[in-house]
């Protein structure tokens, strides 16, 4: 469960990187120490501003004996080659290992019974971070220095959806088209945005303007992308310009407005009373996928050739699917029970089914059938939906924005008490609090003010993709709404942790399952504003098939230029984390929470890096 953030005493300070230590220790009157003591001072003042203390103000902070180049510190006093203080530096984070291990062994005789599974959780994570530490050290250099870019293939290129690669594997039938992810779909580099790439407009004008090289997409792809889509886009040198009423064609607005008559309502603006609130929408191309991400709307991308998708049963309101490429009656019309199972089934009675003369279509499901947790399984030939204890009858289902908070009974399901899930939600209303009032001292650094003046608050539209690689129960999507944001958020729950995605589906919001020693199914460049709580000591605490390196390159791939990064975790996590921002070359600050807690914060916002010398 989420836990609040509170702010501290005044008085709190900020260290950079021991700087303050050695200078009074040296006493060397050069022109840089002076330099260096009149930022610490300056550093002391922005502190009592703080809720929290900065511990490592960011990566560029000049630092007399912190190597900049790999993140890790080195002895100032220490002498001989490079090979002689890495070889030292092996040993003594190999002998502070040997000593985590004797006080994780003795820690029951030193502690009384109610701290022993705090301490032992502590240690443990120390130990796994110091072995990472020491495993990236024995690597040698190679490994330290700071990350290569990617080839320009890359800046617009989706892991795991390559229908030639799959081809040479041995797919096809179609199953070339489906998402298959092995070793070589992880990159250890950056990738760069397009050449001619620009930071996206604000929401809501960059629902209706993008800029054509942030997608590269060309002419030929307009033309190929469907008549729906050619008839809402106008194309130029620059821009693609999204039309909402034209003389000449069809608009969006006309277009949902048939959709609403076809189903039995006055107009588009009664789909949420009826029930309508998430959509699953299926193309046929995947640029339509980069357009809608580009524009602020929620996408990712899927496939069901031959594997379900990662949603489980019951998740969407309603089903579109215009030109989309899907032959629905072969192979038995497996596509349609796929299609069948995300969809909430509107049915009044669950002997709907059973009513049925017997062999007449697919049977349903056994009740040992798992229709929550679908992660890329092989299609299934039996319908799923009925069998879920998530079904209830269509006249019983509550309306957006009351669904948003689950009555006592659906509360149950998931083995939740309604007064936990309002702990949760307030803790989340606190934490959100506190990100701001952290965020907006780095966003206004250069915002005049007079003394005791308050920072402005970060704009309600500074961000509008969000990604949240650790969701829980939502709350972080919940709290941004009720706090007037204007974002969409994609509540991600990790394949290693309680599946509480049907939980997160039924309150109204969008969601995936997702195992993140894998690429995530989208473009680069897809969120403004990414959020992780807890996702680190989740990670750690199953068998590791990736690293904290691979975790964070695909991190710095799904963020846009200028973007942010909050993370919150154990403090040896988050140290080792932030090591690894100075190879991404994040702006990086560790943020230590004044309430009693082993906990940090890592807040980092990626830089805008451009690939010289290139043109399309």
């Amino acid at each position: 469960m989420s836990r609040p953030l509170h702010r501290g005493a005044t008085g709190i300070r900020i260290s950079g990187n021991s700087n303050d230590l050695w200078d009074s220790q040296m006493k060397d009157k050069t022109e840089k120490e002076d330099m260096d003591r009149n930022r610490s001072s300056d550093q002391s003042y922005l502190a009592l501003k703080f809720p929290f203390r900065v511990l490592y103000p960011d990566n560029n902070s000049p630092s007399k004996y912190v190597n900049c180049e790999n993140g890790f510190a080195s002895d100032p006093f220490s002498v001989g080659s490079p090979r002689s203080r890495h070889k030292l530096t092996l040993l003594l984070l190999k002998l502070s290992l040997a000593v985590i291990v004797v006080l994780a062994l003795t820690g029951s005789f030193l502690v009384d019974d109610l701290n022993i599974n705090i301490v032992k959780r502590v240690l443990q994570e120390q130990l796994v971070s110091d072995l990472w530490d020491i495993g990236e050290l024995s690597l040698g250099s190679s490994r330290l220095h700071e990350l290569e870019f990617c080839s320009q293939e890359s800046e617009i290129y989706v892991p795991c959806f390559n229908a030639s690669e799959n081809l040479a594997l041995g797919y096809s039938d179609g199953s070339e088209n489906d998402r298959h992810c092995g070793q070589s779909s992880r990159q250890s580099c950056t990738v760069l945005p397009p050449v001619n790439y620009r930071i996206p407009l604000h929401w809501p004008t960059g629902r209706d303007i993008i800029w054509v090289a942030n997608v590269r997409l060309t002419a030929q792809e307009v033309l190929s992308s469907g008549s729906l889509t050619k008839r809402m886009m106008m194309l130029d040198e620059e821009q693609i310009s999204f039309r909402s009423v034209s003389p000449m064609f069809d608009s969006v607005e006309d277009y949902s407005h048939q959709i609403a008559e076809m189903i039995g309502l006055r107009n588009e603006s009664n789909f949420v009373q009826a029930g309508v609130r998430t959509i699953f929408g299926y193309w046929m191309w995947l640029c339509q996928v980069q357009l809608t991400l580009e524009r602020g709307l929620p996408a990712m991308i899927g496939s069901f050739t031959s594997n379900q998708l990662p949603y489980p049963s019951l998740s969407f309101d309603m089903l579109h699917c215009a030109r989309c490429g899907v032959d629905w009656d072969q192979k038995g019309g497996i596509f349609l029970i796929e299609a069948d199972r995300v969809f909430e089934a509107r049915l009044v009675r669950k002997s709907c089914y059973g009513s049925r003369k017997p062999g007449a279509g697919p049977p349903t499901c056994s009740k040992a059938h798992d229709v929550e947790s679908p992660y890329y399984r092989p299609l299934q030939r039996c319908i799923a939906g009925t069998q879920s204890p998530r079904w209830i009858p269509i006249q019983e289902r509550t309306t957006w924005p009351s669904r948003s908070r689950l009555n006592k009974s659906e509360l149950t399901l998931y083995g939740l008490h309604p007064a936990d899930f309002r702990e949760d939600a307030e803790n989340w209303k606190t934490t959100l609090t506190n990100y701001w009032s952290v965020l907006s001292p780095i966003i206004f650094s250069d915002h005049p003010k007079r003394p005791g003046e308050e920072d402005p608050s970060p704009p309600y539209n500074m961000a509008r993709n969000v990604l949240d690689m650790n969701a829980h129960f939502g709350g972080f999507n919940s709290a941004l709404l009720e706090a007037g944001k204007s974002v969409w958020v994609m509540n991600v729950v990790p394949t290693g942790g309680p599946n509480y995605l049907p939980l997160i589906l039924d309150r109204g919001f969008v969601g995936a399952l997702h195992d993140w020693c894998e690429p995530f199914p989208t473009y680069p460049r897809s969120y403004d504003l990414v959020h992780a709580e807890g996702l680190l000591s989740l990670q750690i605490r199953q068998q590791r098939r990736c690293t904290m390196l691979d975790l964070f390159t695909e991190v710095d791939r799904l963020l846009r230029p200028e973007g942010w990064v909050i993370l919150r975790d154990t403090a040896p996590l988050v140290e080792s984390a932030r090591r690894l921002t100075t190879r991404l070359k994040w702006d990086a600050r560790v943020i230590e929470i004044e309430n009693n807690s082993d906990d940090r914060l890592l807040i980092c916002q990626k830089p805008f890096l451009k690939r010289q010398g290139v043109s399309f």
